[in-house]
């Protein structure tokens, strides 16, 4: 019985790393330190990626999970990047503009709620609309160099990305893939890099830039070696 429940708090530790990375994300947006909440709003979109897919290998994926991971999702990636759009661009607006700025977590959050309750919303290969994950953490990338691009690209992405989440546009899903062998150790090395990094210079780091990218070549590569091997 109890390795059982230390098997389910496994995933369940990852995504309670998600939710504590999104409210520090808040209050960090708050502060005006807009760098360090984009960061961890993407650590915890790899930690989310994560949780998961550790659950299905353990064999203790249920609804505790899927219910404990919509709730952290929307804070991480529904209120953290809309208050990171808030304090970089709609806060000129005034009220209009925290009005504008609140309807980014709502529409997440009732993506989520469609996600969970619809049995036809997603299949073995596609999502139905964005995931909240991917939205904001585009959201939170893009409003953190808002600085150096037009003024204009923050309404229309956050535009953009709060209407695909509650869209019912085909999304391709990497719920097929298996756990790569050396996720886990990617991961926690680029959290870990990342933190010595600001901890020492308190720079942006720059090796994200080549080693996300990377780090998604890497699943999509082993979605498609899974593909080929299924079809054969």
């Amino acid at each position: 019985m109890w390795k059982e429940r230390i098997r389910s708090w496994v995933p369940n530790s990852f995504t309670f790393g998600n939710l504590f990375c999104g409210v520090i994300a808040i209050v960090y947006a708050a502060r005006g330190d807009f760098s360090n909440a984009t960061l961890l709003i993407i650590i915890a979109m790899m930690l989310d990626s994560l949780d998961g897919r550790l659950a299905r290998m353990l064999g203790v994926a249920g609804d505790f999970g899927k219910e404990l991971d919509s709730l952290a999702d929307v804070v991480t990636f529904g209120v953290a990047p809309a208050l990171l759009a808030y304090y970089t661009f709609f806060i000129d607006y005034g009220n209009y503009g925290l009005f504008f700025a609140a309807l980014f977590p709502l529409f997440g959050a009732y993506r989520l709620a469609r996600f969970n309750l619809s049995a036809t919303n997603v299949t073995a290969s596609y999502f139905s609309g964005v995931p909240i994950t991917a939205a904001g953490g585009l959201l939170a990338v893009v409003t953190t160099f808002g600085d150096r691009v037009s003024e204009l690209l923050t309404p229309i992405f956050f535009t953009g990305l709060a209407l695909l989440m509650v869209s019912r546009v085909r999304i391709p899903s990497f719920k097929e893939v298996p756990l790569p062998r050396h996720s886990f150790i990617i991961t926690v090395s680029l959290v870990y890099l990342t933190y010595m990094i600001f901890a020492r210079w308190k720079e942006w780091p720059s090796f994200w830039f080549i080693a996300v990218p990377f780090y998604i070549l890497f699943i999509a590569f082993s979605f498609v070696k899974k593909r080929k091997s299924m079809a054969n």
